[in-house]
C-alpha cells in the first residue's frame, strides 16, 4: 500500500472534466462523503470494501472511478439512477448499523448526485480548491501495476512450463475448533501464490488485472501446480488436502495422472472453485463434481462474499463444502438470520471462514456456528501450538517456523531440526 500523494485523484478527475467540458450534457457525478463516517469507519481496510460495494454503480453507468485524498469517492458518468445510489448506500447501511450518517432522512447528507451541466462549474471549481488547500489526513489506496497484455500471456505461459515451480507452491491449514484452546488440521490447501509467481516476470506488470486473460494464465498454472505437487517432501500428509483449479482442469491429462498417482491410499481431494467459474458453466460444474465423487473427492465453492450468498441457491448446486471471506463490515452483521439460514442448509461442519485476520473474524464466525477457520490468525495459533511441544521450538522464530511450515522442499525447510514437528497436524 502507498500513500496517495499530491491529491493525484483531484487532477485526474479534473483532467477527465476537462475531456467532457464542451458536451456535459447526461453527466453526472455521484459524490459518496466517506469522509463523513465516523474515524472508527474510515480505516483503510473498510474503504476497500466501500470501493467494491460501488463497483456495481461503475459498472451499470459505465463511468469512471476516483477516490479523492480525504477519502471520499467521486463517480462521473452518464447513466447515474436514484436506485444505484440507495441500492450502494443499503449494502453500506447494512454493514455499517452504527453509523449516523448512514441513517439520515436523506441520502444527500452521504451520497449525492450532481448533475451536469448547470452543476458542472461549481463542482469543476470545488476540485481545483481541493488541489490547492492544505494537505488533509491522507488515506491509502493500492498502487496500481500495468495490465498484463495479451500479447505478452504466451510468453508468460511459455516461461511457466520451462520452469520447475516446485519451492513457490505452498501450503496452509483450515483448523477445526474442538473445544477451548483444541484445535485439528480439517485440511490443508496447496496453492501459488500471484506475488510469488509475479518475482519471475516483470514487476510493474498485473497478472490478474485482466480477469479473462489471468483465467487463461490460470488454466496453465494449474497443470503445472498439479505437475508439481509429487516433489514435496512431507511425510505426514493430512487425510485431506485442497487445491484451487478451474472446473476445466477436472478433465485435464495432467489432473487424471495426479489422480491416479498422487492420490493413493487414504488421501483425498477438495477441489476450490470460484463462482464465477461456476455461473459460466454449470453443466461443466455438475459433470466435474460428479467425477470428483466418483474418485472419493469433494468440490467446494470458493472466495463467497456473503453479501452473495442470499442470491446464491446453495440447495440447487448441492457443494460439499462453502468457503466464505470474512470482511471487517461483517463485525456489525451479527443478527443475519437468513445467513444462519443459508450455514444450517450446507452444514455448518461443512463451511469455513476465510481471511481471518484477528480473534474478531474467529468470534464472528463462531457466533453463526462456523467452526472452520483459515488465515493470518489460524496461522499464529497453528505455529504457536507447534513450537510449544517441539522440543527445538526456541532455536527458531515464530516467523521462521511458520514459513518453513508452509514450504513443500527447500533448503529453508532444511534448517528444520525436528520435521516431524513441522508436519505436526496437532
Amino acid at each position: 500500500m502507498a500513500k496517495m500523494q499530491n491529491k493525484m485523484s483531484e487532477k485526474y478527475l479534473l483532467e477527465a472534466l476537462d475531456r467532457i467540458a464542451r458536451n456535459s450534457f447526461g453527466y453526472a457525478v455521484l459524490y459518496v462523503s466517506i469522509s463523513k463516517l465516523k474515524p472508527k469507519n474510515r480505516h483503510p481496510e473498510f474503504v476497500k470494501i466501500f470501493a467494491r460495494l460501488f463497483d456495481s454503480v461503475v459498472g451499470s453507468a459505465r463511468g469512471q472511478f476516483f477516490i479523492l485524498s480525504n477519502g471520499d469517492f467521486v463517480i462521473l458518468a452518464r447513466d447515474i439512477t436514484p436506485q444505484m445510489v440507495e441500492d450502494a448506500v443499503s449494502k453500506l447501511r447494512q454493514g455499517l448499523s452504527s453509523d449516523p450518517i448512514l441513517h439520515s432522512k436523506e441520502n444527500s447528507e452521504f451520497a449525492q448526485v450532481i448533475s451536469f451541466p448547470e452543476d458542472f462549474g461549481a463542482f469543476y471549481e470545488y476540485i481545483e480548491q481541493r488541489i490547492e488547500s492544505p494537505e488533509e489526513e491522507e488515506v491509502e489506496e493500492v498502487v496500481r501495476k500495468r495490465p498484463i497484455e495479451a500479447g505478452e500471456i504466451d510468453e508468460v505461459i511459455e516461461t511457466l512450463d520451462e520452469e520447475d515451480i516446485s519451492d513457490i507452491v505452498k501450503r496452509q491449514s483450515v483448523l477445526r475448533i474442538l473445544g477451548a484452546g483444541k484445535f485439528k488440521v480439517l485440511f490443508q490447501e496447496f496453492f501459488v501464490a500471484i506475488k510469488d509467481l509475479s518475482l519471475n516476470f516483470d514487476p510493474n506488470m498485473d497478472l490478474v488485472a485482466n480477469r479473462w486473460l489471468y483465467m487463461y494464465l490460470s488454466q496453465a498454472l494449474d497443470k503445472r501446480v498439479l505437475s508439481a505437487m509429487p516433489a514435496a517432501e512431507l511425510t505426514n500428509w493430512p487425510e485431506y488436502i485442497s487445491m484451487n483449479l478451474n472446473l476445466s482442469s477436472v478433465f485435464s491429462r495432467e489432473f487424471v495422472d495426479f489422480a491416479k498417482n498422487f492420490l493413493r491410499g487414504e488421501r483425498k481431494l477438495i477441489v476450490e472453485v470460484k463462482l464465477m467459474d461456476v455461473f459460466n458453466n454449470l453443466p461443466l460444474y455438475f459433470e466435474a463434481k460428479d467425477i470428483l465423487h466418483r474418485g472419493g473427492n469433494k468440490l467446494l465453492l470458493d472466495e463467497v462474499d456473503p453479501a452473495a450468498l442470499k442470491m446464491l441457491n446453495v440447495k440447487r448446486l448441492e457443494p460439499d463444502m462453502l468457503k466464505i471471506f470474512y470482511e471487517p463490515l461483517l463485525e456489525y452483521d451479527r443478527e443475519n438470520e437468513d445467513f444462519r439460514k443459508i450455514i444450517a442448509d450446507i452444514g455448518r461442519e461443512n463451511v469455513i471462514l476465510a481471511k481471518c485476520n484477528d480473534d474478531k473474524a474467529l468470534k464472528w464466525g463462531v457466533h453463526y456456528g462456523i467452526t472452520a477457520f483459515q488465515g493470518p490468525f489460524m496461522d499464529n495459533l497453528e505455529v504457536a501450538i507447534i513450537r510449544a511441544k517441539c522440543p527445538n521450538g526456541k532455536n527458531c522464530t515464530t516467523q521462521e517456523c511458520l514459513k518453513r511450515r508452509r514450504l513443500l522442499l527447500g533448503s529453508f525447510r532444511d534448517e528444520c531440526l525436528r520435521k516431524d514437528m513441522l508436519e505436526d497436524l496437532l
